[in-house]
């Protein structure tokens, strides 16, 4: 029989983590409670949050409840304009009042790569909940999961939002008819071409920054004003082109827009002419599309036009007929496209 020397014990508990996040950050122990509190808390600081409880609890007043989630995987982490945690807030925030809500109340769910800065986090956890400040929500219950280095990709975030929409207001495809005109409330693009001239190092003249902005005060005025809204869609992944032909096909009906009238600025042209993008279809994360009534479509630009996010809102088409589903693009040489949905996206992980 051989015998070895014994092995020399190991303390099963972790090394303190310093400044990056350790996997037992995400292990539900004292290292956990102390990036809860230190990171999270002290940037989000609800009193509806600080009870640290499985879930928050509220009143509503009359209305409707609206609720969305999504997820937020952009690379990289921070681009001109925003960072993966404003991002987050504006894109629920849009969510809830692309349903005319007004956003309440937000989740935030982390999955952290083991080896992230704190610094990093910190940096978007801030950056979160500034933009949720100025939006006038509160992020009020979450969660917190670390996976091995390289099984991630620094952080994801996923958020779920809860609104209330007022008594009266039903807004969805399937009120979109004939005679309606379609409205887009800036130009288009910049959110895209920021993030993928921070990605790959591209440099384009201009100052072009992430139009990553919420939304819900300029849905909120055109309400107030009485206007009656049938449909509104926020331009994310897909662009324009994409949200056109999800609302035709979901109201069956046929649209006409006019590519002199849709708002590009010179420089997200000439970007995406060099890397052989369609502006139509490049994202975007503080833009949105409305249908509205001949009869209010007027009125309702200038209402758009009077908030700094939405100064380049423009009548860009009409809803012509109830058959095929199709949106056609009248273009500025005055020939006609069938404007259809892209294979798969032109610029991933963008959002």
């Amino acid at each position: 029989m051989t015998y070895h020397d014994p092995v020399e014990p190991t303390c099963p508990l972790p090394k303190m983590p310093g400044d990056t996040v350790q996997l037992a950050h995400g292990g539900g122990g004292r290292l956990m409670q102390n990036l809860i509190r230190d990171v999270f808390v002290r940037s989000f600081g609800d009193p509806l949050s600080t009870h640290l409880h499985d879930g928050a609890t509220w009143s509503v007043s009359e209305g409707t409840l609206a609720f969305t989630t999504d997820s937020y995987v952009v690379q990289p982490l921070c681009f001109p304009g925003g960072d993966i945690g404003s991002l987050a807030v504006h894109g629920t925030v849009n969510d809830l009042a692309m349903c005319g809500a007004h956003p309440l109340w937000l989740s935030a769910g982390f999955i952290l790569e083991e080896g992230l800065s704190i610094a990093m986090l910190q940096r978007v956890v801030d950056s979160m909940a500034q933009a949720a400040r100025d939006a006038g929500v509160s992020i009020v219950t979450g969660d917190t999961k670390v996976v091995d280095k390289g099984k991630g990709d620094g952080i994801f975030i996923n958020t779920a939002g809860i609104g209330v929409v007022p008594a009266g207001v039903i807004i969805g495809p399937q009120r979109v008819r004939p005679g309606d005109a379609i409205l887009v409330s800036g130009d288009l693009g910049s959110h895209g071409i920021a993030v993928l001239s921070m990605r790959e190092g591209l440099d384009f003249a201009g100052n072009i920054v992430s139009d990553s902005a919420p939304l819900h005060r300029v849905v909120a005025d055109l309400l107030a004003h009485n206007i009656e809204i049938h449909c509104l869609r926020d331009l994310t992944r897909g662009g324009l082109a994409s949200a056109l032909n999800e609302i035709a096909t979901a109201a069956g009906v046929r649209m006409s827009v006019y590519e002199r009238t849709i708002p590009v600025r010179d420089e997200i042209q000439g970007a995406c002419e060099v890397l052989g993008l369609d502006p139509l279809f490049v994202a975007n994360e503080g833009r949105f599309v409305a249908f509205i009534p001949e009869a209010h479509a007027d009125q309702a630009v200038a209402i758009m036009r009077n908030h700094d996010v939405a100064k380049a809102a423009m009548r860009i088409g009409g809803v012509i007929g109830h058959e095929s589903g199709a949106v056609v693009l009248k273009t500025i040489l005055g020939t006609h496209r069938i404007l259809d949905l892209l294979s798969g996206e032109q610029l991933p992980r963008i959002c």
